[in-house]
């Protein structure tokens, strides 16, 4: 099927995290269903380690699992995953690689994500800030609002890394601070919503 022939406006879910994540993942995972219509983004920041999450994920999941790679079509009913030492984009309902853009430090690739996002996507975005160090993908959640998306923090005592969600929660623009498995639900709630 050709891109240009697939709607672009399914809601993408954006699930951001480092440290700890992989239980946030897993939890969230299991407790979504295969068919929501929906595309789940896993955006793991790492430095230097190679992802392992496209093999650890489909234990916990019936939807496909997929690294991304260049120019891979966006589609709903799938689980993909950001590859190491590089931002995400969003053009023309495919993902784009690129260099990371900030090599030392703590990465902001959720951050660079979550703004492509909102420029480049038509349907419903859903920002989820997950266990992990640092503040990525916090200073992103208010222009996720300003475009009519939903944002959500893992809850604090849930997550292995309380950081990332702590500075999302500081930002002022997170709508709901939920458990992994409470996530899920919300998701599935606003997945339905679109149907309507």
């Amino acid at each position: 099927m050709k891109a240009e022939n697939v709607a672009h406006d399914f809601p993408v879910v954006c699930v951001g995290g480092s440290a700890g994540g992989l239980d946030a993942y897993t939890r969230l995972l299991q407790h979504l269903p295969a068919d929501m219509g929906v595309a789940v983004v896993i955006v793991n920041h790492l430095r230097t380690v190679a992802t392992m999450l496209h093999e650890l994920l489909p234990r916990y999941t019936k939807m496909p699992v997929e690294l991304i790679t260049e120019k891979l079509l966006i589609e709903p009913n799938h689980v993909f995953i950001i590859p190491e030492q590089r931002d995400l984009h969003v053009l023309d309902g495919e993902f784009r690689l690129k260099p990371i853009s900030k090599p030392r430090g703590w990465p902001d690739v959720i951050t660079v994500f979550l703004r492509s996002l909102t420029e480049h996507w038509d349907g419903k975005l859903i920002a989820v800030i997950v266990s992990g160090y640092d503040g990525d993908g916090a200073a992103a959640l208010c222009g996720i609002k300003e475009v009519g998306g939903i944002t959500i923090a893992q809850k604090l005592d849930t997550a292995g890394q309380p950081d990332m969600p702590e500075s999302a929660i500081a930002t002022g623009c997170i709508d709901f601070v939920l458990s992994p498995e409470n996530i899920a639900q919300k998701i599935v709630s606003i997945a339905h919503a679109e149907e309507i």
